[in-house]
Parts: C-alpha cells; structure tokens; sequence
C-alpha cells in the first residue's frame, strides 16, 4: 500500500487535477490511498467566510457564493455533461453549510471554524474522485471523518490511535484506488475536528502507519526538499535524503519541511516518506527516512521574520537563577508567546520569541514591575544547521549582529 498526499496546489484547478491522474499513470492506481487537501485558497476563502459570519456581516451570502462558484468553475472544466453527479454532490455540500450557518447556536469560534472548514477538503476530494471515475481510474471514496477519530480539541485534536486504527482496517479496501481527505476528522459525538493548520500532512501519516504502507508520497510543487528557501537563499541545493531526527530538527528551527508531528508515527514503523514535484513524477525526489543526517552533507540555512529580542536584567544586579527562568516562562505560557532561542548569563537572560497572539506589549507590561526590560522588535532569525565559517559569513554580511549563539551542529544569529 502507498500513501500519496496532494496539497492545495497540486489540486488547484482543472489542469491540476488532470495532472494528478498523469502521476497516477506514471505510479499506478492499484493498492493506494490518496489524501486531498482543499483546492487553492480554499481554506482561506473558508476563513474569511467564518470571519463574516461572527461578524454578521452582509457580504457573506456573497462569498460562500464565490467560493462555489470557483469550484463548479473547475468542474465545468473537468465534466462534459452538465447533469454530471459532481454538481449534486457540491450543491449537497453547500447546503449543509447553509443550513449549520441557519441552525448554530455555538459561539464557540474552534467549533464552528472545523464545522465550515472541512467542505474545503471534502468538495475536493469529491471532484478528484469523480474525474478519476471520469476516466477510468474507479477509486472509492470516503468521508475521513468515518475513519480518523480524535478527542473534542477543536482546531487543534489528538488522534484516539485505537478506534482510528479499527476504523482504517475495516473499511479501507488495500487492493484498490481510495480516496479521502486530509486534516479533517471528527470526535465521538460525530462533530468535525481538525488536525491543525498543516494537518494534511498528518492525515497521510496516520492512514500510512495504520495501513503499515510501503511509503508515503507527499506531491508538491517544488522538486523535493531544498537546504534553504530559494525566495531568500541563493543556490539552494536539493537534499536526497534526511533522516527522520534531522528533518525534526529542522522543523523545530523553522523550515517548511515536514511537521514533526508528520513524522512520528512513520518513524516508529521506518516508513519512508518521499517529497515529489507532482510536474515530473518521475524525478527522485527527497526521501526522509532511517539513516544518514543528511545527503549530500550542506550547511541547511532557515530564517524567521518579525521576531522580538527581549532582554531581562535583575534590578539589583543578583544571579538570574532557576527561579526567575521559571516565573519568566510561567508568564511565556499564559501570554501564548513562543520562544525560538535562548541565552542567558549571570545576570541576563535574552530570548528570541514570536508574538503571534500579539500579548507582546502586555506581557513586557508585567516584566517591567520585576525585571529590567530591553527588547527589540522586527528582528529576524537565521538559523544554520551543519553550518561552516562561508555559511556564517554569507549570513553576517550587512547585517546588524544582536546575538549569535553556537552549539555542535548549529549556529542561530538574532539580526536587524
């Protein structure tokens, strides 16, 4: 069994789709499990429309109308009769979505963001699974919300690996061509969860481990993974292989490669994940899997933009001790501020944190009334992994150096 994830772009229009059938013909149909993420922007436009609908906002109507639009759009692209079964299907989508939109009494944002969110994921997967059908490639569909069952965390749900695992092996059929959705789920009660922002990536690994797959094959639109963003670094090499630890690394550090929580349940059964330009099937790709850090050996460089260095001093000069980190990171977990880097000595402590909650302000607020408080914002994060004295230098050239910190393997400049 092979698990093959295709992400919004690989979806996101006709020739999209039509493409997708060509990789399939390029691998084959038999004994796979395809996981589909919503089309394009979907999820976007589906955010926008949750937005106006807390809003009681008049453009509403308008932009659900929209987005179904753009997706019959698509169909009129892929489907040659007009009385095709696809159209049903959609229309029954939306009207589900209108009629929770009419019936909701929750004000629970979580809630309802994962009872809208997931007609992203399924409208998708229906259109792909009826022009497979379409041409040739009989495939099964099924709701993921079926088989993938989680607890009742919103936006964010723990996967109960029990009943998911009961529920995979008995109603997927291995032999054949199946489709289902990434990042949706639902909890006991049958309401919808999600997996997280980038949970796609997750659902495949579940249906991988649970199906004890060969592999599992995430196409994107890029030739695999790179040792840097190619937006920002130059001459950019792509990486053949990484191990299941370094790929966790770099994650951690921020590079858009695979989640870790993608990565743990292939690990512990060793199944390797490969990362394939969905335009050249044919192409080898990246593989993350047991074995050697790295292929070729290269320095991986990573940035974070709009970050805050936040300095604290004790006032009266005394040894920043165990206590004072315990009460600073007390006051990190309940501002939801995420810290990237760490130094301290003596009598300072520096961290490099982000403020995507935006409770920054607040939160130096309350440090100010116990510590002495410098900071500056808009500075970015580099991070180099099997760095070398070039790499270092590239990065340093006509920059303004706030911190640098070096370990074994890795160097982390904080710069403005």
């Amino acid at each position: 069994m092979q698990i093959f994830k295709f992400g919004g772009a690989s979806v996101k229009d006709a020739d999209a789709v039509k493409n997708l059938v060509q990789v399939l013909k390029t691998t084959g149909t038999s004994r796979k499990m395809l996981v589909i993420s919503a089309m394009a922007k979907t999820t976007n436009a589906l955010e926008r429309i949750i937005d106006l609908y807390f809003k009681k906002d008049k453009d509403l109507a308008l932009a659900i109308s929209n987005l179904k639009t753009f997706h019959l759009k698509i169909c009129q692209d892929l489907f040659p009769s007009n009385s095709h079964p696809v159209y049903q299907k959609i229309d029954s989508f939306f009207e589900d979505l209108a009629v929770f939109l009419e019936h909701n009494k929750s004000p629970n944002y979580d809630y309802v963001y994962d009872q809208i969110v997931c007609l992203g994921e399924l409208v998708s997967s229906t259109i792909v699974s009826e022009y497979l059908n379409e041409v040739g490639c009989t495939n099964t569909w099924h709701d993921c919300r079926n088989l993938i069952k989680t607890n009742e965390e919103f936006r964010d749900a723990e996967v109960n690996w029990e009943e998911t695992q009961q529920n995979i092996t008995t109603y997927i059929n291995t032999d054949l061509l199946n489709i289902s959705q990434g990042f949706i789920a639902s909890d006991h009660d049958n309401f919808t969860t999600t997996l997280g922002r980038e949970g796609s990536d997750y659902s495949a690994a579940i249906f991988a481990y649970c199906l004890n797959a060969e592999s599992l094959t995430i196409w994107k639109d890029v030739p695999g993974v790179l040792n840097g963003d190619p937006r920002v670094f130059e001459n950019t090499t792509l990486l053949d292989q990484i191990s299941y630890e370094e790929a966790i690394e770099l994650a951690f550090y921020g590079a858009s490669v695979i989640h870790p929580k993608t990565l743990q349940p292939l690990q512990r059964k060793e199944i390797p994940l490969y990362v394939k330009a969905f335009s050249n099937p044919e192409r080898k790709g990246t593989c993350v899997r047991k074995g050697e850090k790295l292929i070729p050996k290269t320095p991986c460089f990573i940035v974070k933009n709009d970050l805050i260095l936040l300095s604290l001093a004790s006032l009266d000069f005394s040894f920043f001790v165990e206590k004072n980190i315990a009460e600073i990171f007390a006051l990190f977990d309940q501002y939801q501020i995420k810290v990237d880097l760490i130094q301290n000595s003596a009598i300072s402590f520096s961290v490099c944190v982000s403020n995507k909650f935006n409770t920054i302000d607040e939160l130096i607020s309350v440090l100010k009334a116990k510590f002495k408080v410098t900071y500056n914002k808009n500075v970015s994060l580099f991070t180099i992994r099997h760095f070398d004295d070039a790499a270092v230098k590239a990065i340093e050239k006509d920059k303004e150096i706030l911190l640098k910190q070096y370990t074994r393997e890795t160097v982390q400049l904080v710069v403005k």
